[in-house]
């Protein structure tokens, strides 16, 4: 069966990393997205990966401490993320490098656009850590810019529920599950799948995004190969 997509760009969010405990880092959950991933490489997929912090560090829900530091200590949260699933994918037998938009040439690489295009072209998965490099983005919307920037086919959107509700589904039980929408509805709509900066940036930019649930690892590739699953957002 031949991949749908050449190039991905795949969002991971922390929480997604730290499973049922919440906080910190579940390795046994971290290696089954991973094996999942791999399969995906293997497959021959360009993968590109955009990790969230929210397993260690949510500075927005902080209003004790000054804005631009907070966001700055998340994006050091996503670059430990990066790391740790770099070295899972690794231990697996994947070539990965680690990019971020703060400058730590002593843990990783920074992030520049044509290396992180090569090493794609190379068959490495590039784990890119630290968002846009700037307080004030989400980390959606470091995942919007980087799969513009590489020229990605899609956005993945790996989350806890299947898809994109009208509302949300773990608080009402008649929320309703899209299966096509556009970025303009998200955002005249307020739909909380993604913050209304990540929504411009893709329906600016005609970037197509697939939401759908990370619970079941497998869907990564399935994804990829064009299954019916979860939700899918553009413009046209």
């Amino acid at each position: 069966m031949k991949p749908k997509y050449k190039r991905i760009l795949l969002k991971l969010s922390g929480e997604a990393l730290a499973g049922n405990q919440k906080t910190g880092l579940n390795y046994d959950v971290i290696n089954n997205i991973c094996k999942s991933i791999k399969k995906v490489s293997d497959a021959g997929v360009q993968i590109a990966i955009v990790v969230g912090g929210g397993n260690f560090w949510r500075g927005r829900s902080s209003e004790a401490m000054d804005r631009t530091r907070a966001d700055h200590i998340g994006m050091l949260a996503t670059a430990m993320n990066a790391l740790a699933v770099a070295d899972v994918l690794e231990s697996l037998g994947c070539d990965v490098r680690v990019q971020t938009a703060i400058n730590m040439m002593q843990v990783a690489e920074p992030y520049i656009r044509n290396r992180a295009v090569r090493h794609l072209e190379k068959g490495r998965i590039v784990i890119f850590g630290c968002g846009t490099g700037n307080p004030f983005f989400s980390t959606d919307t470091a995942a919007s810019l980087r799969a513009v920037e590489i020229e990605a086919d899609i956005y993945f959107k790996a989350t806890l529920v299947d898809g994109v509700y009208d509302k949300d589904p773990h608080k009402f039980d008649d929320a309703k599950k899209y299966d096509t929408l556009t970025f303009t509805k998200v955002m005249n709509d307020n739909l909380t799948v993604m913050d209304s900066n990540a929504a411009a940036m893709c329906r600016d930019n005609n970037m197509k995004m697939l939401v759908f649930d990370l619970s079941r690892p497998d869907n990564i590739y399935d994804a990829v190969m064009g299954e019916n699953i979860g939700t899918v957002v553009s413009e046209n």
